[in-house]
């Protein structure tokens, strides 16, 4: 089988590496083409992978890089997906989450083609969860160009999956990896516990409440995902924590303590931004119960194992 992935980032990454365990092709592109694909090198799978470059915002070039590739499985991993970013890179944010995505479901609808298409997409869209095996989802405002830039793509696959067009929408919620870089919350506090290059760490909001997953494990189930009919499906541990709490248990590792090291500045809080995000995995555990998958990595686990992997 032929697997096509939009994006080199992390979770495309993690996903090649298991297609590539049972023996598929895998194809990555990127905006250009690079001498260096830390993700990939990382894992050790550079060397089997074919990189392309494709511009996803011209649907000549994707129908070009279809009919070349002839993918069963499209995954658009592409993407700006800095929140914070966002409001200094409005076009880039939109062309990459939205109109980069729109365009393959264009192409897929109009070559009337039976190849899977599955878009990454944030928990942080939604405002509110409802549990159980049909979860309700309401909408955020879109107080920001990334959360604009998701809720379009989001829409976009339910109106083309009722079309006819094989789409699904991948719902993540805080994926956690040593491949993220350490501007990221998790692995920014990692680094400054195990090589403490400054005095203390500033940080913005950390009394929000949200659900730490491990990406490897998470893409496990996305792989898994691939043999379900079209439609959304949340990935998480259906656990969430306390940001503050996930903070100390890092600073735990090295027994420092959290009053000497921390300084909080609100200069740093997203605005708007809610303080609980989480949901009920229960459906998407149902799912895939055929495949045994449930996550087992959260909390304390997860911490440990970020920590000894930067």
């Amino acid at each position: 089988m032929k697997v096509l992935i939009i994006g080199t980032g992390v979770l495309g990454a993690y996903l090649s590496e298991i297609y590539l365990k049972f023996g598929h092709k895998v194809f990555v592109t990127s905006r250009f083409k690079k001498k260096n694909y830390k993700n990939y090198e990382y894992l050790k799978i550079k060397k089997k992978i074919s990189f392309l470059k494709l511009d996803i915002l011209s649907k000549k070039d994707i129908k070009k890089k279809i009919k070349l590739i002839n993918p069963q499985i499209i995954y658009y991993f592409a993407g700006q997906s800095s929140l914070a970013k966002s409001y200094k890179k409005v076009k880039e944010t939109k062309n990459s989450n939205f109109i980069g995505a729109k365009y393959f479901l264009e192409v897929l609808k109009e070559t009337k083609s039976e190849i899977k298409f599955f878009k990454a997409n944030s928990a942080y869209i939604f405002k509110l969860f409802k549990g159980g095996l049909r979860p309700k989802l309401k909408f955020q405002n879109p107080t920001s160009p990334y959360i604009k830039s998701q809720i379009d793509a989001f829409k976009a696959v339910k109106n083309f999956r009722k079309k006819g067009v094989n789409c699904y929408s991948l719902i993540f919620m805080n994926i956690e990896s040593p491949l993220k870089a350490k501007s990221f919350l998790l692995n920014k506090v990692c680094d400054f516990v195990k090589y403490k290059k400054i005095r203390f760490l500033k940080l913005g909001n950390i009394y929000s409440k949200r659900d730490f997953c491990w990406a490897p494990e998470i893409m496990q189930g996305v792989f898994y995902a691939a043999n379900l009919k079209p439609q959304d499906i949340v990935f998480g541990t259906g656990k969430k924590y306390l940001v503050k709490d996930m903070i100390k248990s890092i600073l735990q590792i090295k027994k420092i303590d959290f009053k000497n090291f921390i300084k909080i500045d609100k200069s740093l809080y997203r605005k708007k931004e809610e303080k609980d995000i989480s949901i009920s995995i229960s459906k998407t555990n149902n799912l895939l119960k055929k495949w045994k998958w449930k996550p087992k990595i959260f909390g304390n686990r997860l911490v440990r194992k970020l920590y000894n992997s930067i």
